[in-house]
């Protein structure tokens, strides 16, 4: 067993177990009591912790949009409020965080497909994710802000996907961010 620590640190010890256990055997190994085995803690634990597989899953996405949204603001923080270099960060940092935390994103957003909670979770996280994407575009865009969130929703699907292809090596870094800089542009951006 390992020593003990306080709640919170013990939880991102869990988290961050978790995806390596995601990352080396995939989601479907991943249960609470492999957690608790691979973390050296009681499953008792993690249970408490996570209290259901669902639960586990569902705070293993947020914690990859958490720092995905992390990425994003602080890149965002000190950067010059021009069109083409927000939206070129708002790609690189989506790209580039998501290649951080690898295949192991989409592979957990895929094991929360199919139980209507975990649906329900996971369109919340993404309408929030849009909305922060909403946020920083609509001062740049002729759209109405109810347009721009719509629009938001599918780049996030679109950033989703083109993601994928980078962490999967069938899209260079390079022209993904190009790419993802063409479709904001074009489709909020140049809507003035």
């Amino acid at each position: 067993m390992t020593k003990k620590l306080p709640r919170a640190e013990r939880r991102a010890q869990l988290l961050e177990t978790a995806f390596d256990i995601v990352r080396e055997q995939g989601t479907d190994a991943l249960t609470l009591g492999l957690l608790a085995e691979q973390a050296g803690v009681s499953k008792p634990i993690a249970y408490s912790h996570f209290e259901t597989r669902s639960g586990l899953m569902m705070a293993l996405y947020k914690d990859a949009m958490d720092r995905q949204v992390s990425a994003l603001a602080k890149a965002l923080e000190d950067a010059p409020q021009e069109p083409g270099t927000i939206v070129r960060l708002l790609a690189q940092a989506y790209l580039e965080c998501a290649a951080t935390i690898g295949s192991e994103w989409h592979a957990i957003g895929a094991a929360l497909r199919g139980d209507a909670m975990m649906d329900a979770y996971q369109r919340e996280m993404r309408e929030d994710h849009a909305a922060f994407y909403a946020n920083a575009l609509q001062p740049f865009s002729g759209l109405d802000p109810t347009a721009v969130q719509r629009r938001c929703i599918g780049l996030i699907a679109s950033m989703e996907a083109i993601s994928n292809e980078v962490t999967e090596e069938r899209i260079v870094m390079e022209d993904a961010v190009d790419d993802l800089v063409s479709l904001i542009v074009t489709w909020i951006i140049s809507r003035r």
